[in-house]
């Protein structure tokens, strides 16, 4: 079975944005090393992406090229007039089924890219397996927080955790299924 691993920073009070879904603020940590935190090894470790619509929303309003681009990408989402892209299928129906038997197709590693409320869904249904997360040095006044609504209850053990020289905490947890 394929590991879904939700890989994200956060402020030091839980928050993954600001209120409009801004990520800005995370350029804001001075990072005098130019470390990329092991993004690059953990990238090339996934083949496939889960993310909600309004976090695909805001990576294509960046104006960047698809930064997932070579990956197989999806985007669960409610809203159901959405065609799906050369970089992105809409998944618009059924979204825990769906991830239940990807989970259970050959592959790599599954990133859950987020946001809060897609973070909150598969922590609920027990599809997310580690979560790997770097709380950066930074109080935010308000924003998305890394699982809005109510999650659920859930034991997590701590496999690694790294202080970088800036203040950034890296913590990799497995979740633990009872």
């Amino acid at each position: 079975m394929r590991k879904i691993t939700l890989y994200i920073a956060q402020s030091l009070n839980g928050k993954i944005a600001k209120s409009d879904g801004s990520v800005a603020w995370l350029e804001s940590i001075p990072n005098p090393d130019k470390n990329d935190y092991g993004y690059s090894k953990f990238y090339d470790s996934v083949d496939t992406t889960i993310q909600g619509y309004t976090s695909y929303k805001q990576v294509i309003d960046w104006g960047i090229d698809f930064p997932y681009a070579g990956k197989k990408n999806f985007v669960l989402t409610r809203k159901s007039n959405l065609k799906s892209t050369e970089h992105v299928e809409f998944i618009t129906e059924n979204p825990i089924e769906f991830i239940k038997q990807l989970k259970n197709k050959r592959g790599g590693e599954i990133w859950l890219i987020g946001g809060g409320q897609i973070n909150t869904l598969l922590l609920n249904e027990n599809l997310i397996d580690e979560i790997h997360v770097f709380i950066m040095p930074i109080v935010l006044d308000g924003g998305i927080e890394i699982f809005e609504g109510l999650p659920m209850e859930t034991k997590l053990k701590v496999l690694d955790s790294k202080i970088y020289s800036n203040g950034v905490s890296e913590i990799l947890y497995k979740v633990i299924h009872d």
